[in-house]
């Protein structure tokens, strides 16, 4: 789903979605079906985006995009923020939102209001649903932070992805146990503690890989992201950034009482994660 980013200028804009977008979830594209080729993203950033950080959106979107803080828009109405939007963009035409936007101080105007203030086409998009469920952000963020990653899956229209700068690690992994990759992780929601089947990018290639997020509860009880790469040798790899994308929980996170047991339980979870891909 990933996209490269066209450069346009507000004058060139027919077309806006407007909506938080923390996710670019599968509700999310089917407002950015319904816009014009010349089209722009209206973003109203909150605290809560962290599915896809501010940086991270413009992977799943071909146009422009316009970031408003809500802090700073909030006290405004409906009619002056349209006003705006008409003032920004002067050939704006359409603008689609979703079946329950809000907008305006304290969130005093609906969709429909929508029509009545913008003086051109307004669309509204029907509720999304996924195996029976409404799809929206804060859903998504629930299964993940309760390790349910096929199901966030499934609502993203994507494997959820995370990004992080390299940084050393306890260095048992090489020693005693898999090389692995340390990474430090901002502004992204992390999944539940425990084991999971990715793929990690590093050196711009997607490799099979094993990741654990948690605290190591068996050795020094610190809080990492540690990801094993299957098959391949990490210390030819020189790129600093990392993106991991999970695609299932292979278990939880466990103590285990001498550093043997622990290797055991990490070499099948390799194992696990080997099959995993092998059935895909």
């Amino acid at each position: 789903m990933s996209r490269s980013f066209i450069i346009l200028r507000n004058d060139e804009i027919t077309s806006v979605a407007i909506g938080g977008f923390d996710g670019m979830h599968i509700a999310h594209q089917k407002l950015f079906e319904n816009l014009d080729e010349k089209k722009a993203l209206i973003v109203i950033e909150t605290p809560y985006a962290n599915l896809t950080p501010k940086g991270s959106r413009k992977e799943y979107f071909d146009g422009l995009l316009d970031f408003y803080e809500l802090e700073n828009i909030k006290h405004l109405s409906g009619k002056e923020f349209v006003e705006i939007l008409k003032s920004k963009y002067p050939k704006l035409s359409k603008i689609v939102v979703g079946y329950d936007f809000g907008f305006g101080a304290n969130k005093s105007n609906d969709a429909n209001d929508l029509k009545k203030i913008f003086d051109a086409n307004v669309l509204i998009v029907d509720e999304i649903f996924q195996d029976g469920i409404s799809v929206h952000s804060r859903v998504i963020r629930n299964f993940i932070k309760n390790g349910f990653i096929k199901n966030a899956n499934a609502f993203l229209g994507r494997e959820y992805k995370i990004s992080g700068k390299r940084v050393v690690g306890q260095g048992l992994g090489s020693s005693k146990f898999l090389p692995t990759i340390n990474i430090e992780v901002k502004d992204y929601l992390l999944p539940n503690e425990g084991v999971y089947a990715t793929q990690t990018k590093f050196d711009s290639v997607w490799m099979d890989s094993v990741t654990f997020v948690g605290h190591r509860v068996s050795t020094d009880n610190k809080f990492s992201i540690e990801t094993h790469i299957l098959d391949a040798k990490i210390d030819t790899l020189q790129n600093e950034i990392v993106k991991i994308r999970f695609f299932d929980k292979i278990r939880e996170n466990q103590k285990y009482d001498d550093f043997e047991e622990l290797k055991n339980q990490i070499l099948d979870d390799v194992q696990q994660a080997k099959k995993f891909f092998e059935m895909r």
